[in-house]
């Protein structure tokens, strides 16, 4: 809650924009998490982490328990969550190297843009990993089209993940920091002459790679993809948190008097590599992964906290969430596993991050909005990412362009309502499975059912199985031969949905 305060001078702007924003549309502050799972909150029961300031927004308003990412990875769960369309639709909707081309085209309908339309101030800061420019593009020119090609007014982003190169941010289509006399080289299929790689030169890393992540080295971690250059703009891992936050803060005190704004603050966190600041290092005993969810829990409150003082968190709608479920073990030697003790990160669901299992796509979600949410409510709706876009369009007035296949579904996001989706279909990996109700049915695919290197279970079943999440959430048992018809009446459903884009069977078994 807001404190009383004596007003001075100095708090005089913080009270005219307060009362600006009780004469406006709502705010909308979107928090995405990278690789969170929901067993890494403690709103979620967890007791072996503790995460106050995000459990705070569904303490003040809705917790759901039965949220779902359209994807099981980063780049085709944002690429949905902006532009509403399913990333299986999409063929470049994959995960991207740090030099693809921007996958959202300037001319397609995005959230952003709906909230451009209706004069909202935009920005777009922290993680992106949706591409930028038509490919391969020159980091020491402006680079368009940019993530402010698709609706943002203010961008300032990693173009890819925190293990890819180039490691720089990117702010407005340029490359913060950059020095013309040092230009900036990037490749994803050959080294430059004279640089060291994480495979070559061991002795200069401060982190090892146990899968990949062993060509360029930047501040001692080794990385995927190579880079010349640019010295004076890499990064410093250890600061990104609060390089971002600083950020979100400059965007809110740049707001016109009286304009809402649509804020996505993508945090870079837990994602590999994980590399806290010194005030979170060590703190959480789980090592580097512990470590760096509180710092994305600190920044969270920090957030809200400035929101609060600006005096506009009450008129803005606040939503948490995560692109993907968790992983542990995800391409450095960092102790994730050998800490993990008895901390569960998918929450007892089987499968995690590139699974077609619940650990997945099934995430952590809340939403806050001060006197239209139900406090403190817990919500089993089945609900999707992918329709926050036209929920959001509901609440404010913005309109969702024919082809956009996001549901409205704002009084279910508040709290109000039970309605939700009857089925859905997730996407792991170029993979596809669906879920209706309580029933989770994932088709036959070829490939290995463990991934070597993160140890998940991806869910490759020769056949179709069937799991009753009501009754086994943690997908032990496949009941697909003793529900023999279920498994037809979904298999026809989730086949007519998808068409010619589930590529586990022959053609011939598509069309029967």
């Amino acid at each position: 809650m807001i404190m009383k305060k004596q007003v001075t001078l100095a708090t005089l702007p913080f009270l005219a924009l307060a009362a600006a924003a009780q004469n406006q549309q709502p705010n909308v502050l979107l928090i995405v998490a990278d690789d969170l799972g929901m067993g890494d909150v403690s709103a979620y029961g967890s007791e072996t982490i503790s995460t106050p300031n995000i459990d705070r927004i569904g303490q003040m308003g809705v917790l759901f328990t039965n949220a779902y990412a359209t994807s099981a990875t980063s780049t085709p769960s944002r690429y949905a969550l902006f532009t509403g369309v399913s990333p299986y639709k999409n063929p470049r909707a994959k995960i991207l190297p740090g030099d693809a081309p921007l996958i959202i085209e300037p001319n397609q309908p995005t959230m952003p843009k709906m909230f451009q339309a209706l004069g909202y101030a935009t920005a777009g800061i922290g993680k992106w990993h949706l591409g930028m420019g038509l490919g391969n593009p020159d980091w020491n020119q402006p680079i368009d089209p940019s993530p402010n090609s698709i609706g943002f007014d203010y961008t300032c982003v990693v173009a890819a993940t925190n293990d890819r190169v180039p490691t720089v941010y990117v702010q407005n289509g340029n490359v913060v920091g950059l020095d013309p006399d040092d230009p900036i080289e990037v490749s994803y299929e050959h080294n430059f002459p004279g640089e060291p790689t994480g495979k070559d030169n061991p002795e200069l890393l401060r982190m090892l790679p146990n899968h990949g992540h062993n060509q360029s080295i930047v501040n001692g971690i080794p990385r995927i993809g190579y880079m010349r250059g640019g010295q004076k703009a890499k990064w410093v891992d250890e600061d990104m948190a609060d390089y971002f936050l600083g950020l979100c803060k400059d965007f809110l005190d740049n707001v016109p008097e009286g304009k809402p704004f649509f804020l996505y603050y993508g945090l870079h966190e837990p994602h590999v590599p994980r590399l806290p600041n010194e005030r979170f290092a060590g703190k959480s005993g789980l090592g580097p992964r512990g470590d760096v969810i509180l710092e994305a829990d600190w920044c969270v409150g920090e957030i809200l906290s400035y929101l609060e003082k600006k005096g506009v968190l009450d008129n803005t709608i606040v939503i948490f969430t995560s692109d993907n479920g968790a992983v542990v073990q995800d391409g450095y030697k960092d102790m994730g596993t050998e800490l993990l003790g008895n901390h569960q990160p998918s929450n007892g669901m089987r499968g995690g991050k590139y699974s077609l299992f619940e650990g997945g796509a099934h995430i952590p979600m809340m939403a806050y909005w001060k006197g239209h949410t139900a406090e403190g409510k817990v919500s089993d709706a089945m609900i999707s990412q992918m329709d926050i876009f036209a929920s959001l369009a509901a609440i404010t007035g913005g309109k969702v362009a024919p082809g956009v296949e996001s549901r409205d579904f704002h009084r279910t996001l508040l709290g109000k309502s039970k309605a939700h989706r009857r089925e859905l279909i997730l996407e792991a990996s170029g993979r596809l499975c669906y879920r209706s109700g309580h029933y989770a049915l994932i088709p036959p695919y070829k490939g290995k059912m463990v991934q070597d290197h993160t140890g998940i279970e991806l869910g490759n079943f020769p056949e179709y199985a069937l799991f009753d999440l009501r009754k086994d959430p943690a997908q032990t048992t496949d009941i697909s031969a003793k529900h023999k018809l279920r498994v037809w009446i979904y298999k026809r459903r989730f086949l007519k949905i998808v068409g010619e884009h589930y590529n586990g069977n022959t053609k011939a078994e598509k069309l029967q």
